[in-house]
């Protein structure tokens, strides 16, 4: 779709500036490792791969840094399509009560609806991430926007009372829609964007998939309303809801297939330039999942995140039982509390990614978030039975706010720690971990609501996020991507071997020994 000529016009962007050549072919800093008592016999002549990342020697000049006008495009089609399938996933548990008496179904069946989201991401995120490093963003996008689209065009044939089997399928086909969405926010900011913008635009992105939430929790209950003693009207309703949600996901399948591009002409920074001259042949995707579990940081901030995202999922679902149980028949309100949960959020995650750019402080950013939202968990617990609307919409604000204001600090401390393995990769298996805590906090959570009381299953959630704060506290900040967008001094780069041995000079590069300062 976008060919040359139009990828020529749209590279008229801002010319970025890299760290200067180093006239050894050396990364910054390696003389002087190579003279000190440390260097050792290890500091001979770097491998291919090493000394290629800076050096300017013969050979073809590495393209320019520059910035393509096309990445806003791409940013806004993404956050669009997420947008439309967040709302897919939350219009059935906001609307649970309706849904109920609709299919004639209970309150399990309907959760499920939802539930599916994330039962089917777990055992499909390799073969996504294998597809998106392998095939590319383009098809992986197609994918994701287009089975949206299937799935929301099969809703509007379920709208009849016995077909709940037929809308489960077009849930299942939403969900796995989701898999090729949820991991590229950061693939795309990084592949984008510059380095003084990448962690906004993975806000940005991000954010396009809370506002699809928080108009799921608005929208829905206004379009149909919960007419009990009319079942043909509640049908009518559902319909226009669906019909207009197929034709929303229609228009941006066929946007997407205009705008997305593989990549832009020229990279966005510097390390996107190093990766560009790795040859594609090095690439084992075997290898860079194995690294990913041996890298200590990144498994510490993938359970913790698991927690925090899960215990967000699990509100979100159960959001309407909660306020029901306390205040019945405020269907309505239910909705416009979490509508306040996720545009706090939305806030959140903006700011957050405002900060990130212009500090770096991944890690403690990402710790003072977490403790925020185990405070703003805890506060909410204990106000939502008070009898005052008012101040339950205040505590969700304020929840809302840190809690889905982390969900782009995960991803963008997760890029920095792996570098340079897929950002794809790695924050798909942020995801998988969100979506195995949602399922086993909405299952539990649910339970203790039924069996108790919505304070039961709250404290529950607070406990785990304790623990998370406590794992968050134990990660290792080594911000590897910065280290090479800002040409640090002292950077380290270290072969990984492929499967074939006899690849070992041709391997990818993983960046180690750089360290933020901890907390």
């Amino acid at each position: 779709m976008a060919g040359d000529g139009a990828e020529e016009e749209d590279e008229e962007g801002e010319m970025l500036a890299g760290p200067p050549p180093q006239p050894n072919g050396f990364l910054p800093g390696k003389e002087a490792e190579r003279g000190s008592p440390a260097a050792g016999a290890g500091a001979g002549a770097l491998p291919e791969a090493q000394a290629m990342l800076l050096a300017p020697g013969p050979g073809p000049a590495r393209a320019p840094i520059r910035l393509s006008w096309r990445r806003l495009a791409v940013l806004a089609v993404f956050s669009l399509y997420s947008l439309v399938n967040a709302f897919q996933w939350i219009h059935y548990s906001i609307l649970s009560s309706v849904f109920v008496r609709f299919y004639r179904a209970s309150y399990t069946r309907v959760d499920w609806l939802s539930m599916v989201y994330m039962v089917a991401y777990v055992p499909l995120i390799l073969p996504a991430t294998w597809l998106l490093d392998t095939r590319g963003l383009r098809l992986t996008a197609l994918l994701g926007s287009g089975l949206n689209c299937l799935g929301a065009w099969l809703k509007c044939a379920s709208v009849r009372q016995d077909l709940y089997p037929l809308t489960l399928l077009a849930q299942t086909v939403c969900a796995v829609a989701q898999v090729f969405i949820l991991g590229l926010p950061s693939r795309i900011a990084a592949v984008w964007f510059g380095p003084k913008e990448v962690s906004t635009a993975c806000a940005v992105a991000v954010l396009g998939n809370q506002l699809g939430t928080a108009i799921g929790f608005l929208l829905p209950p206004v379009l149909v309303p919960n007419t009990v003693d009319d079942i043909d009207l509640m049908g009518h309703n559902i319909s226009i809801m669906f019909y207009g949600t197929a034709a929303v996901s229609t228009l941006l399948f066929l946007l997407t297939g205009v705008v997305f591009d593989e990549k832009p002409k020229f990279p966005p920074s510097q390390a996107q330039a190093v990766l560009q001259d790795i040859p594609p042949e090095d690439y084992s995707y075997k290898q860079s999942i194995i690294n990913l579990f041996r890298n200590i940081p990144f498994v510490l901030l993938l359970i913790s995140y698991g927690m925090m995202t899960g215990a967000f999922y699990s509100v979100s679902t159960l959001l309407n039982q909660m306020i029901v149980t306390h205040y019945p028949g405020e269907e309505v309100n239910a909705g416009r509390i979490g509508l306040t949960l996720v545009v706090a959020g939305m806030v959140g995650s903006i700011i957050c990614g405002l900060w990130l750019d212009y500090t770096k402080t991944y890690k403690q950013t990402t710790l003072i978030v977490y403790i925020l939202s185990f405070v703003g968990m805890t506060i909410f617990t204990f106000t939502l039975d008070i009898g005052n609307l008012v101040i339950v919409f205040v505590t969700g604000g304020v929840l809302g706010f840190f809690m889905t204001g982390y969900l782009p600090l995960g991803f963008e401390f997760a890029a920095e720690i792996t570098y340079p393995e897929s950002e794809g990769t790695s924050s798909g298996l942020l995801n998988a971990s969100a979506q195995i805590f949602g399922i086993l906090f909405t299952l539990v959570q649910g339970k203790l609501i039924t069996d108790y009381d919505p304070r039961a299953g709250n404290l529950f959630l607070c406990a785990w996020m304790f623990v998370g704060i406590i794992l968050t506290a134990l990660i290792k900040s080594d911000l590897r991507r910065h280290t090479v967008n800002s040409g640090i001094l002292n950077t380290d780069i270290k072969a990984v071997p492929v499967d074939s041995p006899t690849e070992h000079e041709k391997n990818n590069t993983v960046l180690k020994n750089q360290s933020e300062s901890t907390m």
